[in-house]
């Protein structure tokens, strides 16, 4: 039975008394209640305030995925509240997700089978990513058993516009366009992002149903809907919670980094974070945890160099939070108070990439390119869709 919280002394208990009088048993296996629909302020609606949202109007405006996102975005055991401005939030939240859904998609043309790499074999961004995918599998099939589906979707979105879209993708990006296609980096980037694709679009078809079916259609065509699809399987494997634990550690490190090419970006020292070079100061604990050409990926810069200074973590926490000293320049300043230097890169722009490296303009028949990109393009790979 699903109804309102005041059916709990009418249609719930009617029935119950008849059916066990009648039947000997329940006539129901789950009872959910749900709160009334108030106006943005909290107050019933009604005629006479014009306070009334109707379905069919949200729907003609915003679609019918949107109405059904606001219902998972909210407390449904609590009274929902309604109108123009929370829809309009809705919309943007739905925004997000639809613009996920398109990255993939774009991301994966032509993908194919004979491109998937072991997870065994693929980088740790990867591994963190089909980790991060267990926590959500298991948080998602626990609210469909308990029925209780509070904070599942705004987890989701979450997991879309910060870990994916601000984190993962940000990073793999210059893989996926840049790396030949060939390459075990891109390679493990695509498998993960099939697997995103597909997870997602399941997990979110039983409230984004039109969109989901949209998704699934544009890589798998019209003959099979995402609606017959049944939860996918995630190995056991998968889940990885010392890796889930260094990457936490990473990720710490890397909002010092991201603010510290901010400081610099809006002092005019650089333009794009790829015009920066990095001096990295960290830990002898932390030096294990990426090297310098990963942390060169992570925070997306041209050139990383690592030095250890046994301070611990706080050291970074404070940093962002404290202005250099009164008639000193942040260049000035000691390392042990800034964990992070920031300097332009020295060397040339490469026209493909855009990393800024010496060795561009060293590549013969390819004067503007770095090695890299230069060994991408002769290769003469391309993707090409399946026949």
């Amino acid at each position: 039975y699903l109804e309102g919280s005041d059916q709990h002394r009418g249609w719930f208990h009617s029935s119950l008394l008849e059916s066990i009088g009648v039947y000997g048993r329940a006539p129901f296996k789950a009872v959910l209640t749900h709160g009334f629909v108030m106006d943005e302020q909290g107050r019933k609606m009604s005629k006479s305030l014009g306070n009334v949202v109707a379905p069919q109007e949200v729907g003609d405006k915003y679609g019918a995925d949107i109405l059904r996102l606001w219902v998972m975005m909210s407390d449904t055991t609590e009274d929902l509240r309604i109108g123009p401005e929370i829809l309009k939030q809705q919309a943007e939240l739905y925004r997000r997700l639809r613009n996920t859904l398109r990255w993939l998609l774009g991301s994966l043309h032509c993908f194919n089978d004979n491109e998937r790499v072991p997870e065994s074999d693929m980088p740790e961004l990867e591994r963190w990513v089909l980790h991060r995918l267990t926590e959500l599998d298991a948080r998602i099939r626990a609210a469909t058993e308990s029925y209780d589906w509070t904070g599942v979707y705004p987890e989701l979105h979450a997991f879309c516009a910060t870990d994916l879209s601000a984190f993962y993708f940000d990073i793999r990006k210059d893989a996926i366009y840049c790396d030949r296609p060939d390459s075990l980096r891109r390679r493990a980037a695509r498998t993960v992002l099939d697997h995103l694709h597909r997870c997602l679009t399941i997990w979110l078809a039983p409230v984004l149903c039109f969109t989901a079916e949209e998704a699934w259609a544009a890589r798998f065509g019209e003959g099979h809907s995402v609606h017959l699809e049944l939860y996918p399987d995630l190995p056991d494997a998968w889940s990885d919670e010392r890796l889930a634990a260094r990457w936490s550690e990473i990720r710490e490190i890397r909002r010092v980094l991201t603010g510290a090419l901010e400081r610099a970006r809006t002092r005019g020292l650089i333009g794009s974070s790829l015009q920066a070079a990095v001096d990295l100061t960290v830990h002898s604990d932390e030096l294990a945890l990426l090297d310098a050409a990963g942390w060169e990926e992570v925070a997306i810069v041209s050139s990383v160099t690592l030095d250890r200074d046994d301070r611990t973590m706080e050291a970074y926490r404070n940093y962002l939070a404290r202005p250099p000293a009164e008639g000193t320049s942040e260049e000035a300043a000691e390392v042990v108070e800034r964990p992070v230097i920031v300097r332009p890169a020295p060397g040339t722009k490469c026209a493909r990439c855009w990393r800024v490296l010496p060795e561009v303009g060293q590549q013969r028949g390819h004067p503007e390119l770095c090695a890299r990109c230069a060994d991408a393009v002769e290769s003469g790979l391309v993707c090409r869709a399946a026949a």
